[in-house]
């Protein structure tokens, strides 16, 4: 009798820049587990967070997308080849830390606020939306998440 295996649900948060900061890495997660079953994702697997420089970030963007510029975050679905893929994936998150800060002064609200808005925003763009294309259905959706999951926190 073949062994039971458990659905792999991971979810991993990975510091890459080479300047090391103090990041809220463990309110990130735990937003990640609350945003993961809010929004399920269609299939099993890890849900990765690398957290970037811009320079790196201009990098995925140039690579990927063509564009010579930094982003604030990108979406890589599970199968492609960026990272080194946990296998079961449901897909890699790439934010950009130096954005997220700035962003995050401009608007009024703290870098652990920031990131866990990037963090969904990239997260629904992993489950397939696309807010450029889909009529205002991914901002709709990311403004009930975000009153759901962070109205009260404030990270």
């Amino acid at each position: 009798m073949p062994a039971a295996t458990a659905a792999v649900e991971e979810i991993v948060v990975r510091n890459r820049q080479r300047r090391q900061r103090r990041l809220p890495l463990r309110t990130l997660e735990r937003f990640l587990r609350r945003l993961r079953r809010a929004c399920p994702p269609p299939r099993n697997g890890t849900l990765t967070v690398h957290l970037v420089s811009d320079a790196t970030m201009r990098r995925y963007q140039r690579q990927f997308r063509g564009i010579d510029e930094s982003t604030d975050v990108l979406a890589f679905p599970a199968g492609f080849a960026v990272f080194r893929a946990l296998e079961p994936a449901v897909g890699d998150i790439a934010i950009s830390v130096p954005q997220a800060q700035r962003q995050a002064r401009q608007l009024g609200h703290s870098l652990g606020r920031e990131l866990q808005l990037l963090a969904l925003h990239g997260y629904l763009h992993l489950l397939g939306y696309d807010h450029t294309r889909d009529g205002g259905t991914m901002r709709r959706l990311e403004r009930r998440l975000v009153r759901r999951l962070l109205a009260r926190r404030r990270a």
